[in-house]
């Protein structure tokens, strides 16, 4: 039974579909004026763990992203510059050229890190036909309103505006920041931009399209209403995004859509929470974020990454640091390298105290301890202790460690399934027993030297009863 926490209902709640076998999802993709973040990868990591959860359980999943190319504004609320067109003067290219560029950037940092391209990835400027269509509908039904600068959603007119993120809007209000309110015909402060004309500080606007109201271009979440509607329909089952989306953008894509198309818009909602740094949020608004290159550059393998992601529930803050990346590319090595040696079957070690009649009652038992683990709202923790207690098991045989750390895989996505077997050069062979001769008799000086020679050729030796075992460092 997969239970799962719904923001919209502040719990866990069972799953269950509202098309048989059939899961739509919809998680919200990143804005393409510069690198993602680390911040930003934990958040796509979760959502991978999400879909590879639902096909685990034998869910058909349709995943819909979109890519928002235009609209997003240096400010949530609706002042300050586009951050694509700000990106494009600062790096003197064109604002397509920017997006094109980050978007790429993107789909190559998800891939470094596992994440399964979603089926259906829609750029925000490929559906503007789309949101003015919604943004019609919003006026016709009296949701909407026009000024000389923007069409607005009303936001008081809809009913439970707050019904996600349990703000009441006399506080939204009162914490709305004095620019929020600088068009004076807007008829209340928390009403939200639709399209913004080509007027004001937006006249020179590069990214421009014809409507009903002028030239103009869209407000950051309707986007996100146009794709999910047109692709998965409305009400589909499963929105994902970041704890940061829930006060304003998924708050203002329920109002719009639910306001245009008079149903619900989805059935749960999602959100990972924040990576820190030096325990504050990581942001590029802050000057302290991280990007995958700089993990990468410094010797880090992109899945110690995603290795420590697992570490942390994706509801649970995670304070990143050097010393943890570190320790979980050890845990992703040693995990490695117990697949590759002991499993696969280049280790001399035998797999003593096997009964089979056991064994099958321990492998039963793993799979319904994973099974409850990842069901129970992405217990990736301890889905990684089962993992660990698999490597370790005895009982178990070489063939059903393999069969249950690469099933299990499936949802962890640990890359388990292109470890090889490790084909030792012999120079490496021969450092190793001139090495063991001189543990033997003792000399430990010249032995240790010689160790550590082996591991600056990228092999480690573990000293077991058995006699060395070699281990690799580099995959």
């Amino acid at each position: 039974m997969l239970k799962l926490y719904n923001t919209l209902a502040s719990k866990k709640e069972i799953f269950r579909p509202l098309r048989d076998k059939k899961v739509g999802l919809y998680t919200c993709g990143p804005t393409v004026y510069n690198y993602a973040h680390i911040g930003n990868l934990r958040t796509y990591i979760f959502e991978d763990i999400l879909r590879r959860t639902l096909e685990y359980n034998g869910y058909q999943v349709r995943q819909v992203m979109n890519i928002t190319d235009v609209g997003h504004l240096t400010s949530d609320a609706d002042t300050g510059e586009d951050k694509i067109e700000k990106e494009a003067k600062k790096e003197r290219k064109s604002v397509w050229g920017v997006a094109r560029f980050y978007t790429n950037a993107f789909f190559r940092d998800i891939k470094e890190l596992n994440i399964e391209k979603p089926k259906i990835v829609v750029p925000a400027t490929k559906t503007i036909n789309d949101q003015i269509e919604i943004i019609k509908k919003l006026i016709k039904k009296n949701y909407a309103y026009e000024t000389s600068k923007a069409v607005y959603f009303n936001v008081p007119k809809f009913k439970n505006y707050d019904k996600l993120s349990h703000q009441l809007l006399s506080q939204k209000i009162t914490a709305a920041r004095a620019e929020v309110i600088e068009d004076s015909e807007k008829k209340h402060p928390a009403d939200f931009v639709l399209w913004f004309k080509l007027v004001g500080h937006f006249r020179n606007h590069v990214m421009r399209w014809p409507s009903p109201w002028g030239k103009g271009f869209p407000g950051w979440h309707i986007e996100c209403s146009a794709i999910s509607a047109k692709n998965l329909g409305q009400p589909f089952d499963i929105h994902t995004g970041g704890v940061d989306h829930i006060g304003t953008h998924h708050t203002n894509e329920i109002a719009q859509s639910e306001g245009a198309f008079g149903k619900p818009l989805a059935r749960f909602w999602m959100h990972g929470e924040f990576l820190l740094i030096d325990r504050s949020k990581m942001a590029k608004s802050e000057g302290n974020f991280l990007t995958l290159d700089v993990l990468i550059k410094k010797g880090f393998n992109p899945l110690a990454f995603r290795y420590l992601v697992l570490t942390s529930h994706y509801r649970s803050k995670l304070n990143f640091s050097w010393k943890s990346l570190q320790a979980a590319r050890n845990a992703l090595n040693n995990l490695y390298n117990e697949f590759r040696n002991s499993i696969l079957g280049t280790s001399d070690v035998p797999n003593i105290n096997v009964n089979i009649r056991t064994s099958d009652v321990q492998k039963l038992k793993y799979e319904k301890d994973f099974v409850a683990a990842i069901n129970d709202d992405l217990n990736t923790p301890k889905a990684l202790t089962i993992v660990w207690q698999i490597i370790k098991d005895n009982r178990l045989p070489l063939q059903t460690k393999k069969q249950l750390l690469l099933k299990f895989d499936k949802v962890l996505g640990l890359s388990l399934n292109k470890i090889k077997i490790l084909k030792i050069p012999q120079k490496i062979k021969d450092l190793v027993a001139q090495r063991e001769k001189f543990r033997r008799n003792k000399q430990f000086i010249q032995a240790d030297r010689l160790r550590k020679k082996i591991e600056a050729l990228g092999y480690l030796i573990d000293d077991t009863p058995y006699g060395p075992k070699i281990a690799a460092t580099r995959y």
